[in-house]
């Protein structure tokens, strides 16, 4: 019995032995930039300022690339954006089929079929529209048509306050009903 055990332990050790480990070799990343750090798919996040609850960020894939200069978040397949009032009703609302953050400089850059809705039930559609938070201020030089009770206005190029309640159309144009007497 113990010769029967020797032999099978010496032919498990040939057999171990001749056989050699195969090394996985992932290629390496040339420029660390390229390459996100996060890459999610499917993303659901609320973002607070000092404990208090005051957006809700909702994409099919978010990217951060913390190595790129400027670092910079990226959306590539679409973004929600809900802005909370301080009783946690939504105030305010915007969704773009793109959309990047420069989060060292704190501009949103959000493009391609960009609606948002402010908290007066304004609506405001553009192809590109640039949101400067440390300034407070939104911005497009692309046309825009808001919608608000019974008129529209159409122009081309526009600058907002964040909350796209005051706001100026650089060249307006627009349908405004009038009531005849």
């Amino acid at each position: 019995m113990l010769r029967h055990t020797i032999f099978i332990g010496i032919v498990c050790l040939c057999l171990f032995s001749c056989v050699k480990a195969r090394k996985l070799h992932a290629p390496a990343i040339s420029d660390r930039a390229l390459a996100p750090i996060l890459d999610v798919d499917s993303v659901s996040t609320l973002i607070s300022d000092s404990g208090i609850t005051r957006y809700r960020i909702t994409a099919p894939r978010w990217l951060i690339y913390d190595k790129a200069s400027p670092s910079f978040w990226c959306f590539p397949k679409g973004i929600y954006l809900e802005k909370f009032s301080e009783d946690m009703q939504i105030d305010a609302s915007l969704i773009a089929d793109s959309a990047r953050y420069l989060d060292s400089e704190g501009v949103w850059e959000l493009w391609g079929n960009v609606h948002a809705v402010n908290e007066r039930g304004e609506t405001f559609d553009t192809p590109l529209l640039i949101w400067e938070q440390r300034e407070e201020r939104i911005h497009s030089d692309s046309s825009i048509t808001i919608t608000r009770d019974a008129s529209v206005i159409i122009g081309v190029g526009f600058e907002s306050n964040q909350t796209m309640t005051q706001y100026t159309i650089l060249q307006p144009t627009g349908y405004f009903p009038v009531e005849s007497e």
